[in-house]
């Protein structure tokens, strides 16, 4: 094949996969990694899935690995912590056909709760990893992948990143592969992880990661970079872009294969240079290696341990290095006719279902526990709804806990005394399938006596609409059957389950003011689907009545784009109106009209 493409990373993971001969894949949608399922899930002749968490995805793959198949997940790095159950348990079995963990860590945390560095959970397992730096990378690495995991009976970790995951550039893809299913053959000793069969698979394990390192001595993706100078950059990923940005005259090493790493290569060709920098982001992962091999690199005092970084930050973090013949000592002068972009603050769209359902709680004062999801944005004023928020599905778990604790306070009880439950859980459908049936059946066996309310959007919206177990499709659009969520909840015994319609606000603030003083779990189901899913069967816009308007601003405080203040006055931007009536419903002038 010699037609080159201009691909992002995800695109060329999919690409890369399929020539490599992968048939199953699944994962579960979260950014930066959701397009390479969606872009699998379209070629011919492959079997793809939405999981409903990333647990379940990969142990789905490890199955159709051990059934001979080479297979595929994809996660982002968060999703590597609901995994990692099987994930620590995996390079004991092998595999049959290979597989390939996907993770893609969110520098800068662009979509993500947290900025953890997920190269750590590759060392910890004892899993081969590799980082490309681009999307032609991002393609080879995958195909070779395959070729260590068969080869060395392991899983292996491909280690993107939001930049790399993100960004196009150029890619050369090469024939197919033809790769025959591995006959099944049962081995219950190496796969089935008793404790004894677990002892006996561990030194099989550390003797594999020995073997590993004298491969990524002489894997051919590491790149020795040898220029005139004394210094030298090591480094990995979409850093090593930036090293190369900054700094055009200075020697390189650029690992691709960083775990385990190439100690020889290291030390090889390190060991010829005075003065050793390393350039990675977030954590001190090659920094902290190459010291403890006796050099004294420079890193981390000067490179952020937080954030992305971009070729500016590399630049000035080492001005020593500019000096290099062809270096750059400053960055390019900015174009001064180029206008600022407008600011883009995080907001629920106008017409979201979320907003009337979390205005109706704000409203009557409850500690709401949340999750992950756009319903998130309502923490910010004018909502300001939400108290705490950790992960995907900790919203009830975490309400159990605190209900818990203000009964054994006596702390309970609202301001009047009588209101007993003023704890309240929301979380989304497709969190509610991924991580929140458990915390829902904790609540029910363990008596809590709080309200949960499920923002049943009938998608999930927040990565791009993918399909759930709610939904009715699977991610290739077959049709499926359907969870239902009223009748899932009283089947774990939770009596009173009610669905309510979110742009009903008279309708939210009765249904829940009964349900958070139930002395009983209670589960409220607010239903609607995303606005943006349903652009063709959006209402007629609204408008302000200048004569009848007060300028009170109530309205304002609903935190609605599509409602703006200009020169004093209130005002609607008809474009941007989707006609849910939200607004008008709480206008106290009822000067809000169609």
């Amino acid at each position: 094949m010699t037609d080159r493409m201009l691909m992002t990373g995800n695109e060329a993971v999919a690409l890369g996969a399929y020539h490599a001969g992968v048939v199953f894949a699944s994962a579960y949608p979260g950014t930066p990694s959701t397009e390479i399922l969606e872009e699998f899930a379209r070629l011919e002749g492959v079997y793809a899935e939405w999981a409903p968490n990333e647990k379940v995805a990969l142990e789905a793959a490890v199955g159709a690995c051990l059934g001979g198949v080479r297979s595929l997940v994809a996660m982002k790095h968060v999703g590597l912590n609901v995994a990692a159950d099987p994930w620590f348990t995996l390079p004991y079995i092998g595999v049959s056909g290979g597989i390939l963990i996907v993770d893609a860590d969110d520098p800068g945390m662009h979509s993500s709760q947290n900025e953890q560095d997920n190269r750590y959970y590759a060392k910890a397992a004892k899993v081969p990893m590799l980082e490309p730096s681009d999307s032609q990378e991002a393609y080879d690495l995958t195909r070779e992948a395959y070729r260590l995991s068969e080869l060395f009976d392991t899983p292996v970790m491909l280690r993107m990143t939001t930049r790399v995951c993100h960004s196009r550039s150029i890619v050369g893809p090469r024939e197919p592969e033809r790769v025959e299913p591995v006959p099944y053959v049962k081995d219950e000793v190496k796969r089935v992880m008793i404790p004894g069969h677990a002892r006996l698979r561990h030194p099989v394990m550390v003797e594999r990661l020995g073997l590993l390192e004298e491969e990524s001595n002489e894997f051919p993706y590491q790149r020795a970079e040898r220029l005139p100078g004394d210094a030298v950059v090591i480094t990995s990923g979409i850093a090593y872009q930036y090293v190369r940005e900054a700094f055009p005259g200075v020697s390189v090493l650029k690992l691709t294969m960083t775990n385990p790493l190439p100690r020889r290569l290291i030390r090889e060709f390190c060991g010829g240079f005075k003065d050793i920098y390393v350039v990675e982001e977030l954590e001190p992962y090659l920094e902290e290696a190459v010291a403890a091999m006796g050099f004294f690199p420079v890193g981390k005092e000067k490179v952020p341990r937080v954030g992305e970084l971009n070729v500016d930050l590399v630049r000035s973090a080492f001005r020593e290095l500019a000096g290099a013949e062809g270096a750059r000592d400053e960055p390019p002068a900015e174009r001064e006719d180029l206008p600022e972009l407008p600011a883009r603050p995080p907001i629920l769209c106008a017409g979201c279902p979320h907003r009337g359902i979390m205005y109706t709680l704000a409203r009557l004062k409850a500690i709401i526990s949340g999750d992950i999801g756009c319903y998130t944005l309502s923490v910010l004023p004018p909502l300001s709804a939400h108290d705490c928020q950790v992960c995907m599905g900790a919203s009830i778990t975490m309400a159990h806990g605190l209900e818990k604790a203000l009964e054994l306070t006596g702390a309970a009880a609202g301001e009047d005394g009588a209101a007993k439950n003023r704890v309240v859980a929301v979380i989304g459908d497709s969190t509610f399938f991924h991580s929140g049936v458990t915390g829902l059946m904790e609540m029910a066996y363990n008596d809590g006596r709080f309200t949960v309310v499920i923002l049943d959007n009938r998608t999930t919206a927040m990565t791009g609409f993918q399909h759930h177990p709610g939904t009715g499709f699977t991610l290739q659009e077959r049709e499926t059957g359907t969870v239902d969520i009223e009748m899932l909840a009283r089947s774990l015994g939770i009596e009173s389950v009610r669905v309510v319609d979110p742009y009903n606000l008279e309708e939210c603030r009765r249904v829940l003011t009964e349900e958070m003083n139930r002395d009983a779990p209670s589960v409220v189901i607010s239903r609607r689907p995303c606005v943006l899913r349903i652009r063709g069967e959006w209402g007629t816009p609204y408008t302000v009545s200048p004569e009848e308007c007060t300028d009170c601003g109530v309205c304002l405080g609903l935190g609605c784009p599509a409602l703006v203040e200009r020169e004093g006055n209130v005002v609607i931007l008809p474009d941007a109106c989707t006609g849910c009536g939200i607004c008008a419903q709480v206008c106290p002038a009822e000067a809000i009209v169609k």
